[in-house]
């Protein structure tokens, strides 16, 4: 019986944002159709690469 590869960690994040800010992103990524976690995983991901967001 193969063993199958584990699947990829999820960390909660717990932060602070101002209520406006967080509507305008949320409607921003609706209108593109993307989930704001999937925006922040990218983002996070492209700093760790290179360092700018």
């Amino acid at each position: 019986m193969a063993a199958t590869p584990p699947g990829p960690r999820k960390r909660k994040l717990d932060y602070n944002v101002d209520q406006s800010t967080y509507d305008d992103f949320a409607k921003a990524c609706s209108r593109k159709g993307m989930a704001p976690q999937v925006i922040l995983e990218q983002a996070m991901r492209k700093f760790a690469q290179t360092g700018q967001i």
